[in-house]
């Protein structure tokens, strides 16, 4: 089993420049297409906790869908609320998302990967 997870969209050239990183560095990791597959409201909830990030801070105002659902004037008032938006309509969470056990980070830009990878590594050396 991998021991990392990335929550990825072929379609998206930063997804595709993560999974160069996590291929040059060697480590196991489990590809989630999560647009077919979407993150349960429990599975994003504990990958936010992760992150250590609110649910807003991983929406992409940007796509048609977010304009769509009228979210920017009818904004989810709650955790629980944006976390059910978030499954319900998964082109809206923000890519990639690289996580293992204990944290996760967005990867944008793709680099960050790179640093977060050596802080795994750094901390599971002590």
């Amino acid at each position: 089993m991998a021991d990392i997870t990335l929550y990825h969209n072929s379609a998206c050239s930063k997804c595709r420049a993560v999974v160069g990183i996590l291929d040059e560095s060697k480590v196991s990791y489990e590809v989630v297409e999560y647009l077919n597959s979407p993150p349960s409201v429990e599975q994003l909830d504990a990958m936010l906790t992760k992150l250590k990030l609110s649910p807003e801070q991983i929406v992409r105002t940007g796509e048609d869908e977010f304009q769509t659902l009228g979210l920017a004037d009818n904004t989810p008032k709650t955790r629980e609320e944006w976390l059910k938006v978030l499954h319900d309509h998964p082109i809206l969470i923000e890519r990639p998302i690289v996580a293992d056990d204990t944290s996760a980070v967005v990867g944008r830009p793709p680099v960050i990967v790179k640093d977060w990878l050596s802080q795994r590594r750094s901390n599971s050396v002590r």
